[in-house]
């Protein structure tokens, strides 16, 4: 992910090939963070920084989210093996406490605008967990959602052709920093194209076997 780049792109433009219509989706393993306090304020603290910016589509406070893995198409994949693969993945996750991470720097990619969550590695036995159970589960292996898996939560997605300055300066490197501690990881399907944002959780699967 290119920390500044020189423009933005139309991230809906470019994924357009890939948007299903409704009653069509992908299971995705998430952790949402609609509900955990400080997620909510440091997204609304880059909200504010953006507040009259063209462009920008800003992420709603009810599906702040980190994307994990993958699992594939929803009418590939059965209730019975969504079912298997939360039962898979807590398996995986009983002995994994609940992990905090920090929420501060601001990455900067031409579709999109996001916060790290670091360090990294305290979140690879979700990613680790996700994909064991996708392929236990489906006999398939799922996929990640971008080349590198770099842990973030998205704040603002771009909708417009323009120059990433403006963006940058508003926002800068980094906000004041915020811990979140993630106990639970969800499968989620995300039905139809993303611009709806018609997000239907399936399954939870708590870390730490609680």
């Amino acid at each position: 992910m290119s920390p500044l780049p020189t423009r933005m792109a139309i991230r809906w433009e470019r994924r357009q090939a890939l948007m299903l219509p409704p009653g069509q989706g992908q299971l995705y393993w998430h952790v949402l963070l609609g509900d955990d306090p400080d997620a909510r304020a440091i997204v609304q603290e880059a909200h504010d920084r953006l507040s009259g910016l063209p462009g920008l589509d800003l992420v709603p406070h009810s599906f702040i989210h980190l994307t994990t893995f993958i699992a594939g198409y929803s009418h590939e994949i059965t209730d019975h093996q969504v079912s298997v693969m939360a039962e898979d993945a807590a398996a995986q996750l009983a002995r994994v406490e609940p992990i905090t991470v920090t929420l501060d720097r601001v990455l900067y990619h031409p579709e999109a605008v996001v916060l790290e969550a670091r360090p990294a590695e305290r979140l690879r036995p979700l990613l680790e967990a996700a994909k064991f159970a996708t392929r236990a589960a489906t006999g398939r292996d799922g996929v990640l959602a971008h080349d590198v898996w770099i842990p973030h939560v998205t704040v603002a997605y771009s909708n417009s052709d323009g120059p990433a300055a403006p963006i940058i300066n508003a926002l800068g490197k980094r906000l004041p920093d915020r811990e979140v501690t993630i106990r639970s990881l969800h499968i989620v399907n995300q039905d139809g194209p993303e611009t709806v944002w018609d997000w239907r959780p399936l399954a939870e699967v708590r870390l730490g076997g609680s």
